[in-house]
């Protein structure tokens, strides 16, 4: 039985005419004779009392249409909430965003975004960009931020900032007064550095590795402020994008251009690709995609 077939009995038994309920359905009144019959052929009930021109409905057709009721109407919500989803008038959203892209870009893109949408609720999760991109890949998030190029397999993604990473010193260190510097200048020094799931930590090291030498440790933190804090009293220098770069107004530190190897950060909203994406994840997607191409472009 289906949803077809019961709205064609509610209408017969509202009406009390196959007659009726087909002129009401716009359908033949052979149509809907024929639909009952085999309603009644599948249930093993007889629905309706055939009383001359007459019908009523019998003891098992009063329960069945009373369900039947029932489902139709729980279609229809199902229908009309779908019909709201495609109108983006409600849905959620789980975004991942490493700490310190969060505050630089989302909080205007989130603030228009909810201004369109405002029954579209946004969950944050602060995770470093490692985290995000396997939260991503797994399901538990539906957008993230990460660096790319990502690792995992079945993300789909679109770039929004490219930019490169500078040296971060005490104004008392020996390269302090450097236009710019090498990356092999920075052996001896000790490294403040994100902790092991931000991916801004296994490429510093990488690169470190890569121009010969092993970056000595000595702290490290998820919230770039500490970390800046750090090198402000002397612990140690860093390197950090120059997106956060721009928001350390400490004049306790000097930043600097890192050369040789330049080392890229390039960030993107990554999504599963194989994975079905609500009406409001998908929204979400297109307004950043503009919105973050227009500021960053």
């Amino acid at each position: 039985m289906d949803i077809r077939q019961m709205q064609y009995l509610i209408e017969v038994a509202r009406l009390k005419s196959f007659t009726k309920a087909a002129d009401a359905l716009f359908i033949t009144q052979p149509t809907i004779s024929k639909t009952i019959k085999g309603m009644e052929e599948e249930l093993g009930v007889v629905l309706f009392d055939r009383i001359g021109k007459k019908i009523e409905l019998t003891d098992a057709g009063e329960i069945i249409v009373g369900q039947a009721q029932l489902i139709v109407a729980s279609f229809q919500n199902l229908t009309a909430e779908l019909d709201d989803l495609r109108n983006l008038k409600k849905g959620h959203i789980r975004i991942g965003l490493p700490p310190m892209v969060g505050a630089s870009f989302f909080p205007k893109v989130i603030g228009e975004f909810h201004q369109l949408y405002p029954d579209i609720t946004i969950q944050l999760f602060e995770d470093g960009a490692k985290k995000v991109e396997s939260d991503v890949a797994n399901g538990t998030l539906e957008v993230g931020v990460a660096v790319l190029p990502t690792v995992q397999e079945g993300l789909k993604s679109f770039p929004f900032v490219e930019e490169k990473l500078n040296l971060v010193v005490h104004p008392t260190h020996l390269l302090a007064d450097r236009t710019e510097v090498e990356l092999a200048e920075l052996s001896h020094d000790d490294f403040v550095l994100f902790r092991e799931d931000f991916t801004l930590h296994d490429r510093i090291i990488a690169a470190c590795a890569r121009v010969g030498f092993q970056p000595h440790v000595i702290y490290e933190s998820s919230q770039w402020d500490l970390i800046s804090e750090m090198v402000a009293v002397g612990l140690g220098i860093t390197l950090l994008p120059e997106t956060i770069c721009r928001e350390i107004t400490d004049k306790r530190v000097r930043i600097i251009p890192l050369m040789n190897p330049i080392i890229p950060w390039k960030l993107g909203i990554i999504w599963r690709e194989d994975r079905y994406l609500s009406f409001a994840t998908r929204e979400w997607i297109r307004f950043a995609q503009n919105e973050l191409s227009v500021h960053h472009s």
